[in-house]
């Protein structure tokens, strides 16, 4: 029997809506919703109701440091990321940093030493090399009359865009041969691209050594913040080239 009366069709019961004349109201509130709102409405009578007694009942000299060193943002309580953190877990996140930091400087580096070697028979008259690989060429001249005359084109005997080489300077004769030597090979689509390829070596250098300089900053800082997380009397002193604070800590006697 109970198979056949659930055979039967019944009729589908719905929830009642907002009336046509109530739809500016909103939605109607259903029993739940009422459940919801009247659990929420309690709950924060309770917290109020507390916050009231502990304000009444509260030592006025009680003090903490958390009072002057805490924060609120538009009555929002504003903690700093540091502090959710215990101490330990912070000097550890801080030292994988720098770890990071020190293994991407180390593989920039390798990088810059491989340009550098690639751009060492670069010319370096029209861009700049790299000022960490330069020599000097000194001639030494027997008196002042002797030092004005001096003429390095023709004391060299090299062109005078190769002057200011201090490797691979080849002389006038050596240059006439290369030159034509070459004209029969390479056309002048190749001597640019030659060219654009330099300049393009030239630049990846130039934004390397700013990474380079990025990352020292960053290593110089989480050694700075490490420091400050130490016992000990110190005070600021300044600023460094980079903008970085500069501190300097009172020395005291080891035992």
């Amino acid at each position: 029997m109970s198979s056949l009366r659930n055979s039967v069709q019944r009729r589908n019961h719905k929830e009642r809506g907002q009336l046509a004349g109530r739809e500016h109201l909103g939605l109607l509130e259903k029993k739940k919703d009422y459940l919801l709102r009247a659990k929420d409405y309690h709950s924060k009578e309770k917290r109020i109701k507390a916050l009231r007694e502990k304000a009444l009942f509260r030592n006025p000299d009680e003090f903490y440091f958390k009072m002057i060193n805490s924060k609120t943002n538009k009555g929002v309580h504003i903690q700093q990321r540091n502090e959710e953190l215990p101490d330990d877990m912070v000097q550890l996140m801080k030292s994988q940093d720098k770890n990071y930091i020190r293994l991407q400087r180390n593989i920039s580096k390798r990088k810059m030493d491989l340009l550098e070697n690639s751009l060492h028979f670069m010319d370096n008259g029209e861009t700049e090399a790299p000022k960490a690989k330069r020599n000097k060429h000194i001639v030494f001249a027997d008196s002042d009359k002797t030092a004005k005359r001096f003429d390095p084109v023709k004391h060299l005997d090299t062109a005078p865009e190769l002057v200011n080489r201090t490797f691979n300077r080849p002389r006038m004769d050596t240059l006439k041969k290369m030159v034509a030597n070459q004209a029969s090979e390479l056309s002048m689509e190749d001597v640019r691209d030659m060219k654009r390829a330099r300049e393009l070596k030239y630049r990846e250098l130039a934004s390397r050594k700013n990474r380079e300089h990025g990352l020292g900053k960053a290593e110089r800082e989480l050694d700075t913040q490490k420091a400050l997380r130490t016992k000990g009397a110190r005070k600021k002193v300044g600023t460094d080239s980079d903008g970085l604070a500069v501190y300097k800590w009172r020395a005291e006697r080891k035992r």
